[in-house]
């Protein structure tokens, strides 16, 4: 099966949504229009929402032209007015939320009449170290507060030994509900410094308010609405003796012999004490919630922008679930029972929980597989996307985990469980935490599926300037910069009073620097007005290049003004 699911991933793969990217806009980017737009259009690779204040025009004299952005889907609206100064260069600035939940910003520019300096931004687009740190802490405390919940309720409600005080695990479940309500504050915390720029501690309480009333908001307020209700329903349910899977006689058979006998129950036991609610109705209420907790890890995740949501969001719970229950009882074995607790009982829980355990990791590696097979899409980009080598760093962990986790078996299988089962023990918790601080890195990291995406984008990757000598001034634009042919120029010639002035004659050329090598010459397609021209230069091989505009006004006057280009691979 593993095998047949990892075949998927030699598949071509599908377009899909994840960070959204840029991948238009109009006016488009490095073009030179003639008139002012009244609007501004901005279309990513799946929906998006405007952050505000955060998305902006900048007019070429610095002026912001920008009114109030909004979202129809994948596409950005911004409404321009027009101007003081018209002629130039513009900067269309953004910063917007993808559909799951994580920022995007970035800077595209176009230009009116002729290019100009590219104006600088008001603000600027990137994240604060606070807030980059804070993002992934708070999601590992939500991973951590769910394994400290989900292991010691499994453990108290089916395998918890009778003579066994239950103090300890009922304080890990109070701990960890409290880490999961920590971690979801936390998160609705940070995510407006995630929109604005701003650090940790700049956020007022109408970013707050805009937060808490988004998608985003609304499922960890619902998330935090369930932790109370799980911290109402679980105790009365695990104080209780319930029937365990531990025989009576384990105190005076041998530990061989019990081991042998495990499916032996107890007769003596009281029943469990009857809720107001009844106790079936009360589990299967706490099932329900936990489910449904659960499931608002995807749906702010990349799950929910996955090209088949369902699915990756049903395969995320399974995946969640399984290393809830698998770490979760590790931590409960190694903290509350291997120490302390008779062998003999421990060869009748030990091989019940061996079993358990076994098909929690069948279950976490299938959602894992099937994760990788949506989120990284292609074997290339298991090594040349960071997603990808994260997600091996945590399978090479992972398989670490596995080993120490089949030594622990056949110590149970021996019927050991003295201190070299605590110490294997001990290694797989300790690994797996690592695979959860992992875990909870890879989920800020855009997936590498969207790698494709990525490639295909929109950037601002362009340059302009202004050349004088004492014939003229040159303004130009290349856009894009880059390697390979049809790289764009725009140029518009003036005298040096500023006025349009229309050339005999002119043609660019193109050399890079530090080799011996004949520079490129491509002529300049004159246009209306008679001052514009049009053209293409051809970038071989990354380097500095030299860019050298010839141009003749008249018969007797020609000058030659150049600048340097610096094109990477």
């Amino acid at each position: 099966m593993l095998l047949i699911l990892m075949g998927v991933i030699l598949a071509p793969a599908s377009p899909a949504l994840a960070h959204a990217a840029t991948v238009g806009a109009v006016p488009s980017p490095g073009s030179v229009i003639g008139t002012s737009p009244t609007e501004v259009t901005v279309t990513f690779s799946e929906s998006i929402t405007p952050v505000t204040g955060r998305i902006q025009v900048i007019a070429p004299d610095g002026e912001r032209i920008s009114g109030l952005a909004t979202a129809r889907g994948s596409i950005l609206h911004i409404p321009v007015r027009k101007a003081t100064h018209p002629l130039g260069t513009y900067l269309v600035s953004y910063r917007v939320i993808s559909a799951d939940s994580h920022p995007v910003g970035g800077a595209v520019t176009f230009s009116v009449g002729a290019p100009s300096a590219r104006p600088s931004a008001a603000t600027t687009t990137g994240t604060h170290p606070s807030v980059r740190a804070a993002v992934p802490t708070f999601r590992f405390l939500g991973y951590a507060g769910l394994t400290l919940t989900v292991g010691p309720a499994l453990f108290l409600a089916y395998l918890w030994p009778r003579r066994r005080s239950r103090t300890g695990p009922i304080r890990a479940i109070r701990i960890g509900l409290s880490l999961i309500a920590v971690a979801a504050l936390g998160a609705l915390g940070t995510q407006a410094q995630q929109g604005s720029g701003a650090a940790l501690w700049q956020v007022s309480a109408g970013e707050l308010g805009e937060v808490a009333s988004s998608r985003f908001g609304l499922i960890l307020i619902a998330r935090l609405a369930i932790v109370a209700l799980l911290a109402f329903l679980l105790p009365p349910l695990l104080r209780t003796r319930r029937p365990a899977l531990i025989v009576s006689a384990a105190a005076s058979a041998p530990l061989s012999t019990v081991a042998e006998s495990p499916r032996t129950e107890i007769s003596d036991m009281p029943p469990p004490a009857r809720s107001p609610i009844g106790a079936r109705v009360r589990t299967g209420l706490v099932l329900l919630l936990a489910i449904a907790g659960m499931t608002t890890w995807p749906l702010i995740g990349h799950a929910s922008a996955a090209p088949i949501p369902a699915v990756s969001i049903a395969v995320d719970v399974v995946h969640i679930a399984a290393m809830s229950v698998w770490l979760g009882g590790l931590i409960t074995l190694t903290v509350f029972l291997l120490r302390g607790t008779d062998r003999r009982i421990l060869g009748v829980l030990l091989p019940v929980w061996s079993r358990w355990a076994a098909l929690a990791v069948v279950w976490l590696v299938f959602g894992g597989v099937i994760q990788a097979v949506i989120e990284v899409g292609s074997v290339s980009s298991l090594l040349g996307t960071g997603y990808g080598r994260l997600l091996l760093a945590k399978v090479g962990i992972l398989v670490l985990v596995l080993g120490a986790a089949a030594l622990a078996r056949r110590m149970v299988r021996a019927a050991r469980s003295g201190a070299g089962l605590r110490r294997t023990v001990g290694i797989e918790v300790a690994a797996t935490v690592v695979i959860l601080a992992l875990s909870a890195v890879l989920v800020q990291v855009n997936p590498g599926r969207s790698a494709a995406v990525d490639d295909g984008a929109v950037t601002g990757n362009g340059v302009s300037e202004t050349l004088t000598c004492p014939l003229y001034t040159l303004q130009f634009n290349i856009y894009p910069v880059e390697l390979g042919e049809y790289n764009t120029v725009h140029a518009f010639l003036y005298t040096p009073e500023g006025n349009p002035l229309p050339p005999a004659e002119w043609q660019v050329s193109t050399r890079l620097l530090d080799q011996d090598l004949e520079p490129v010459t491509e002529p300049l397609l004159g246009l209306t007005p008679a001052n514009h021209a049009l053209g293409s230069v051809t970038f071989p091989l990354p380097g500095t290049y030299e860019v050298a505009f010839t141009i003749r006004v008249d018969d007797l006057n020609r000058a030659t003004v150049k600048t340097t280009v610096k094109v990477t691979s």
